[in-house]
């Protein structure tokens, strides 16, 4: 509820003719959006597309969180997606998706943010769709060379 009795500047901080400087918000938000595409292009990257594009998603000192088999680094976080392909668990030929959703990002400042999503791991999608895993993922982003990256990837199951 609104406090009548407060005048402009304690509600808003500003004085009522000083004009809002959006800089920082307009900023905050293309952070977000850049960091939800991320979260969902590593999904379709991980699913049907390049495994160098999807590596480079992530920081040089990237971390993939996975239980019982933890990536660090790029190279190795390429070693398990190519393992994982070659295994037909994930990639082209797996039938296997990733579904990403209720999605929440944290901009903490301009170089570093934070993501929150669950996650749904499908297989049989060129017949029946079946939900053979679900989670959470945690992740930490940090702004690397021009641009949002995954800096720690946490996956939790269930």
């Amino acid at each position: 509820m609104r406090d009548e009795t407060a005048s402009e500047t304690e509600r808003s901080g500003r004085d009522p003719g000083e004009a809002e400087d959006d800089t920082d918000g307009f900023a905050r938000v293309a952070a977000e959006l850049e960091i939800r595409n991320l979260v969902a292009r590593v999904a379709q990257l991980a699913d049907h597309g390049d495994l160098d594009e999807y590596v480079n998603l992530y920081t040089d000192d990237g971390r993939w969180e996975y239980p019982g088999a933890p990536r660090r680094g790029r190279a190795d976080i390429l070693a398990g997606a190519r393992e994982r392909r070659t295994d037909k668990v994930t990639g082209p030929g797996s039938a296997s998706r990733h579904v990403i959703t209720t999605l929440a990002v944290r901009v903490v400042d301009d170089r570093s943010a934070t993501a929150d999503s669950y996650w749904l791991f499908l297989r049989d999608t060129a017949t029946t769709p079946v939900i053979v895993s679900m989670g959470h993922y945690h992740d930490e982003l940090r702004f690397d060379d021009g641009r949002w990256r995954i800096a720690r990837r946490d996956i939790t199951l269930g």
